[in-house]
C-alpha cells in the first residue's frame, strides 16, 4: 500500500469512529436512557425502568456474540469484511431512525429498536476493527486506534451537544420529547454521511483460500475455520488468555458506559448533571485517549491498561458511595481519563497477537468476549437493582471485574502472542491458494 494511500485509508478509518460514536453518545449513554425512564417506561416502577433497560442491553449483546464467530469466518473466506460492515451499519442506522416513532409507553418498542440498531453498531464494529491490521504497522497501531477513539468522542460529542441544545432548550414537555426523537433521526444521518470516506477509500483486504477450501461455499468454510481455531487453541495461549483478562476487565467498562446515565437517573439527578456531565466525558477524553496511545508507546500497551483499570476500581468504589450531583460530575472525569484508553489499547494488543489474514475471524472472537462479559454486566445489574430496590449494590459490584481481569491481563505473555501470530500468518501466506482482493 503507497504511502499517500496509506493515510488516506487510515483516515477514513479514524472518521468511522467518529460517524458510529453518535449512536453511543446521543442512544446508548444520554438521551436514550433518560427518554426510555420518562417517557417510554413512563408507567413502570422506577427500578423496573433501569432493569427493563439493562435486559434490552442484554439481548442485544448476545445476539451480537452469537453471531460473530461465525460472520467473521464467513467474512475472512470470501474477502468481505468491508461488505460486512456496510450490512451491518446500515442496520444500525436504520433502527436508530426507527426510534423516532417511539412515543409514551412504547417501552417495549424502544427496546426493540434499540437492539435493532445495538446489534448493527456492534455487528459494524467487529469488521471495522478487523480492518486495524490491514492498514496500520504495528507500531503505528496504538496511536492509530488512540486516535480512532479521540475522534469518536469528538464527533460523537459535537452532535451529541447539538441535540442537548435542542432538546434543553425545549419549551415544554411535548417539544423536549420531540426533539429528543428529531436527535435519534440525527445520529441515523450522522453516522450513514460519515461512513462514505471508509466506503470510498478503503479497499478490500486480500482474500486467502487455503488448500482445501477451493470448493467450500462461505458457510461450510467459516464453520471449518472455525473449527481449526478451536482445534489449535492451545497454540495460541496468550491470545485467548487475554481474551479471558478482557471479558472480565470489560465487562465493567461496558456496564458502566450501559447504566451510568440511568443510574444517575435513579438517583434523581437532575438531567442538567446527567447528561451534561456525559457532554463533559466526550471532550476530556479526546486528549487522554492520545496521552494513552503515546503512554502505550513510551511504557508498553500492557502497563498503561493495568493503570487504567485501577482508575475504574476506584470510580466503582465512588459510585456506591455517590449522593450528590457533583460526585457524578467529578466520577464522569474519572471515567473520561481511562474510557478510550483503556479500549484503544485493549484494541491494539489484540490485534498484534493475531495472524493479520484471520482479522475478521479473531476479531469476532474478541467482540464475543466483549459481548458476552459485556451483557453479564449490565444484566446483574438490572438483576441486583430488581432484588434490592435499588442500584447501589450493583455499582460497587463491578469492582471484582477490574481486580480480576487485570490480575489476568498481567500474567499475559504479549512477546509470546505476538511470535505466534507471525508463525500462523506465515504459513497462512504459504498455504494460500488463491489472493487477491474481491
Amino acid at each position: 500500500m503507497e504511502q499517500k494511500e496509506k493515510k488516506r485509508a487510515q483516515f477514513a478509518w479514524v472518521m468511522y469512529d467518529w460517524a458510529n460514536s453518535a449512536f453511543v453518545t446521543t442512544i446508548t449513554a444520554a438521551v436514550l436512557p433518560i427518554y426510555y425512564s420518562s417517557v417510554a417506561a413512563v408507567n413502570l416502577p422506577a427500578n423496573l425502568r433501569t432493569a427493563y433497560w439493562g435486559y434490552t442491553s442484554t439481548i442485544a449483546l448476545l445476539l451480537v456474540a452469537l453471531l460473530g464467530p461465525v460472520l467473521g469466518a464467513m467474512a475472512d473466506f470470501s474477502g468481505a469484511k468491508k461488505k460486512f460492515l456496510t450490512r451491518f451499519a446500515l442496520l444500525g442506522i436504520f433502527g436508530a431512525a426507527l426510534l423516532f416513532l417511539v412515543r409514551e409507553g412504547n417501552w417495549l418498542m424502544a427496546s426493540i429498536f434499540y437492539i435493532l440498531g445495538n446489534v448493527g453498531f456492534s455487528g459494524a464494529n467487529v469488521f471495522y476493527d478487523s480492518l486495524l491490521p490491514h492498514i496500520s504497522e504495528e507500531d503505528e497501531r496504538d496511536q492509530l486506534s488512540s486516535k480512532g477513539f479521540a475522534f469518536g468522542y469528538l464527533g460523537g460529542g459535537i452532535l451529541l451537544a447539538v441535540n442537548l441544545v435542542m432538546i434543553m432548550t425545549a419549551p415544554d414537555s411535548e417539544t423536549t420529547a420531540l426533539m429528543s426523537r428529531i436527535s435519534f433521526l440525527m445520529v441515523a444521518a450522522w453516522w450513514l454521511i460519515f461512513t462514505i470516506p471508509l466506503w470510498k477509500w478503503i479497499k478490500e483486504p486480500v482474500r486467502r483460500i487455503l488448500k482445501g477450501e477451493e470448493n467450500f461455499n462461505p458457510v461450510q468454510a467459516s464453520f471449518s475455520r472455525l473449527a481449526n481455531t478451536f482445534s489449535k487453541i492451545r497454540k495460541y495461549k496468550e491470545l485467548f488468555k487475554f481474551i479471558i483478562a478482557f471479558w472480565l476487565y470489560n465487562n465493567g467498562i461496558g456496564t458502566i458506559i450501559t447504566m451510568a446515565t440511568i443510574y444517575g437517573t435513579e438517583l434523581e439527578f437532575s438531567s442538567t448533571a446527567t447528561i451534561g456531565t456525559l457532554l463533559m466525558v466526550q471532550f476530556v477524553a479526546i486528549p487522554f485517549s492520545f496521552l494513552f496511545g503515546w503512554l502505550g508507546k513510551k511504557i508498553g500497551t500492557k502497563k498503561s491498561i493495568l493503570i487504567s483499570l485501577g482508575i475504574y476500581a476506584a470510580i466503582a468504589i465512588g459510585g456506591y458511595f455517590m449522593v450528590k450531583e457533583i460526585h457524578f460530575w467529578i466520577l464522569g472525569f474519572g471515567v473520561a481519563m481511562v474510557q478510550g484508553g483503556s479500549q484503544a489499547l485493549s484494541r491494539s494488543l489484540f490485534s498484534r497477537m493475531l495472524p493479520k489474514s484471520q482479522s475478521a475471524e479473531f476479531y469476532s472472537f474478541f467482540s464475543v468476549s466483549e459481548k458476552v462479559a459485556g451483557s453479564f454486566g449490565p444484566f446483574l445489574f438490572g438483576v441486583v437493582s430488581t432484588v434490592m430496590g435499588g442500584s447501589r449494590l450493583s455499582i460497587v459490584s463491578l469492582i471484582i471485574f477490574f481486580i480480576v481481569g487485570g490480575y489476568l491481563l498481567s500474567r499475559v505473555n504479549e512477546n509470546e502472542g505476538m511470535r505466534v501470530a507471525k508463525e500462523e500468518e506465515d504459513r497462512l501466506v504459504q498455504a494460500s491458494v488463491v489472493e487477491g482482493e474481491a
